[in-house]
């Protein structure tokens, strides 16, 4: 008899467990590289983005998000640690591996796996798919194992037989920057994604644990490849292109050209007009087609009734320089490069737009705390879960980005970069003052007026070298 009731008891228990788990929010976890803000949802109404506007409505939207290093490789083993770059011992670059670089740091697919979640990597999560390999649930799912394997990802053997294949850069053997063909969604990467999420979606959601869900979409990345449809949906003629293809005033010589499109080749006349709104319109494109993905995984989260109990996140990776100061790329603390989207879709929150200062190394605590499960120690952010209960609440007093030796603060009004040498001595600075000078077009530093505030971000840098970094 006590035999039985003790088989009673552990099924009620057991029973009482799985309820409780069940009750626990899924994720899905949307990540773009290279997604700067120019979206419909962020007032940029040349940008076609129907189904992240959608998304958008019904989120908070972050207008001060940023990323804590403009690099994806970096950025992502951040992110997805909680941990803060630190030149040069970790996340410095696009080749970082997190399990190389702080082996300590607990990743977030490990937590909500080891706290009852079933835990999926479809596309470009880490930067590379076998950093972290084993944290997950099942095996990642990548088209390319490696970010870097270019002839898997581009299938060179087949292009090589093109006509646009014949016209390589000799020193990479990358192609074309851009490509507009008139083919179906699925011979697209990005769309493989989609319907590998959404097969999985299908296939997990009458499960007896959440899920964590990271996908990864390729796009807008270079080369700017989408389906011509997406092209069709832009004329060209009416894109307005940077007014600022000029280096600002005064700028430190640690803040060089980031020229990432000219790893690719056809790009001719890049000052002239023709170029900037063709890269524009390539780039538009291609953040047009991966609007219309997440469109589709979106929508079947709604088919399959899982909306309702699921927190949807969608963030770039870092921003993008499209011929702003003659940038083009990201690799530097310009603004551009450095503020990217982040909006969060989670059930019993508030919708709106949060002005407050995050960083995304926040969003594995703010996860965490909503999904209440338990933050690893090694976790540097600090949760936003505030922000998303009254998006008009204060956030952060700074948001922290690091660039090879430089260091940039940024506070909603200004941001600061400083560079060191070798003995920490400053080597260079700009300060931008955002409230009358947005784009960035002059450094301030020097300015006798704007002492009081670069002495404050000078000391709000040493705290964080000193406090987080412990250097």
């Amino acid at each position: 008899m006590k035999t039985d009731r003790l088989i009673v008891l552990a099924s009620c228990a057991a029973l009482a467990a799985a309820q409780a788990q069940a009750k626990k929010p899924n994720v899905l976890f949307l990540i773009v590289d290279d997604l700067r803000t120019e979206l419909g949802c962020y007032g940029a109404p040349q940008v076609k983005t129907p189904n992240i506007d959608r998304l958008a409505r019904n989120s908070t939207v972050f207008a001060n998000a940023y990323c804590n290093v403009p690099v994806s490789g970096a950025s992502r083993a951040s992110f997805l640690t909680g941990v803060y770059p630190k030149f040069p011992e970790r996340f410095i670059d696009a080749d970082t591996y997190a399990q190389t670089d702080a082996p300590w740091a607990i990743p977030i697919s490990q937590t909500f796996r080891d706290q009852g979640y079933y835990a999926t990597s479809t596309g470009k999560v880490f930067h590379n798919t076998d950093d972290h390999e084993g944290t997950w649930s099942e095996a990642p799912w990548a088209i390319s194992p490696n970010s870097k394997d270019w002839a898997e990802y581009n299938k060179w053997e087949l292009w090589l037989n093109d006509e646009s294949g014949k016209h390589l850069n000799p020193k990479n053997n990358r192609g074309p920057y851009c490509e507009s063909a008139d083919v179906p969604d699925s011979l697209y990467e990005d769309n493989k994604i989609a319907r590998k999420v959404i097969s999985d979606l299908q296939r997990l959601q009458n499960s007896d644990k959440p899920f964590f869900m990271a996908v990864g979409f390729r796009r807008p990345h270079l080369p700017f490849n989408a389906p011509k449809k997406y092209w069709d949906l832009y004329k060209r003629e009416e894109i307005v292109t940077a007014d600022n293809r000029y280096l600002p005033e005064d700028l430190p010589k640690q803040v060089y050209g980031s020229r990432e499109i000219f790893q690719y080749t056809q790009t001719g006349n890049v000052d002239s007009d023709d170029f900037h709104r063709e890269a524009r319109h390539a780039y538009y494109a291609c953040v047009s087609f991966v609007d219309a993905q997440i469109g589709l995984v979106l929508d079947e989260l709604d088919n399959l009734g899982l909306a309702d109990n699921t927190i949807v996140v969608l963030v770039g990776d870092h921003g993008w320089h499209l011929g702003e100061h003659t940038f083009w790329g990201k690799h530097n603390l310009m603004n551009h490069a450095t503020r990217a989207p982040l909006i969060v879709r989670m059930p019993g929150t508030s919708d709106g737009v949060s002005r407050g200062i995050v960083e995304f190394v926040d969003i594995y605590p703010t996860l965490c705390q909503a999904c209440k499960i338990s933050c690893p120690k090694s976790v540097q952010g600090k949760s936003f879960l505030p922000l998303l209960k009254d998006p008009e609440s204060k956030g952060k007093a700074f948001a922290f980005i690091q660039w090879g030796k430089g260091t940039n603060v940024v506070d909603g009004n200004y941001s600061y970069a400083e560079w060191t040498d070798k003995e920490r001595r400053s080597a260079g600075e700009m300060l931008f003052d955002h409230s009358v000078d947005p784009e960035e077009n002059t450094n301030v530093a020097s300015q006798t007026r704007y002492r009081k505030q670069t002495d404050r971000f000078r000391k709000a840098i040493h705290q964080f070298r000193t406090r987080i970094l412990k250097d």
